[in-house]
């Protein structure tokens, strides 16, 4: 995923005086929030403001989840076409299986783009309760990077995306655990993206897998169900979490009350690492599930973390405790999901 840069229109003179009062009101409002959560960390992060609840405390197997992240990881390096996707995408499988899923590979393929060769790709669709007409979408990529492309010291070297890329197929296979039991009104699809990041350059194109999974449904809309919305969850692993709204989440209409209702969920459970207020523009694979197949979409993201695409994304970066406020608040918003 990568981040926009914003550039500012120019002004008239009627709208500067407009901006400059409003500055001024925002300004105050501002220092008075500073004043009162000042003990709230550099960030202003809420969750500096309070420990929250513990690991134990939590009703969300966040300890299971960091397992399976580690188990991911141990598969090696996990870009479109290798070995290790392979070994992953079985392992998936196999586990959602178990639990008594329906699980749909969606083959494909895309070029190279080092080669222009053909990458075998595959999205892997995992469906609970298929008969239900009306459907939530929980996706995450599972697919790596091919190399750390922004170490400083060894660009080249050896990437196992712990947090981007496993710590969501991590919390995902722990929900799974759960759905079975879980009382929800809509049906739930897990999907999981590959081709999100086959890149070896910033000007390869990313989010292969989920273009072709938006192309799909939109040019072969499904006779008997629909999804309402999407939740993207991506790098939720971070030890040190901090998840803010994300922008384009927010500025679409038709996804802003799934953001709301999502970080209504955390405020609710006192879940401060969920954090209201926007900050990063992402482009991830929420936009092509939102602008190609038009579902309202929303990408849970901590896009504040150093060791992105870099050999530092290792299990030892990551943290049941995250896993576990992150997997908690995505249940509890399914259940009161309207």
């Amino acid at each position: 995923m990568t981040v926009r840069n914003h550039r500012q229109p120019t002004l008239s003179a009627r709208q500067q005086r407009w901006f400059l009062a409003t500055t001024l009101v925002v300004g105050v409002c501002a220092i008075g929030y500073l004043l009162l959560f000042l003990d709230r960390g550099n960030n202003g992060n809420a969750a500096a403001a309070a420990p929250g609840p513990r690991l134990d405390q939590i009703p969300f197997d966040g300890a299971r989840a960091y397992g399976y992240l580690k188990q991911i990881c141990a598969l090696g390096r996990r870009p479109s076409g290798s070995e290790g996707m392979a070994a992953q995408r079985k392992l998936l499988k196999e586990h959602f299986e178990k639990l008594g899923a329906t699980v749909e590979p969606q083959s494909f393929t895309a070029p190279d783009p080092l080669t222009g060769g053909p990458v075998p790709m595959a999205n892997l669709i995992v469906h609970w309760k298929p008969e239900r007409p009306d459907r939530i979408l929980l996706c995450a990529h599972y697919d790596t990077l091919p190399f750390p492309m922004l170490d400083r010291y060894n660009p080249r070297g050896l990437f196992v995306g712990a947090n981007d890329g496993a710590s969501g197929v991590a919390l995902l296979m722990e929900l799974g655990n759960e759905m079975a039991q879980l009382e929800c009104r809509y049906g739930i699809d897990f999907v999981f993206f590959d081709g999100e990041e086959y890149i070896f350059r910033e000007t390869d194109r990313f989010f292969l897998g989920s273009e072709y999974f938006a192309r799909a449904y939109r040019a072969n809309p499904p006779a008997d169900y629909r999804y309402r919305c999407a939740v993207l969850l991506d790098m939720i692993g971070d030890a040190d979490l901090q998840i803010f709204q994300e922008r384009n989440s927010v500025w679409w209409r038709d996804s802003r009350p799934l953001v709301l209702g999502i970080w209504a969920t955390a405020a609710r459970l006192g879940v401060r690492e969920f954090i209201p207020r926007p900050k990063h523009q992402v482009n991830d694979d929420h936009l092509a599930l939102h602008d190609i197949a038009g579902i309202p979409a929303c990408d849970v993201i901590d896009f504040d973390y150093p060791a992105w695409h870099t050999q530092a994304d290792t299990p030892e970066r990551c943290s049941p405790l995250s896993l576990a406020k992150v997997g908690w608040v995505v249940r509890e918003w399914l259940r009161t999901a309207q």
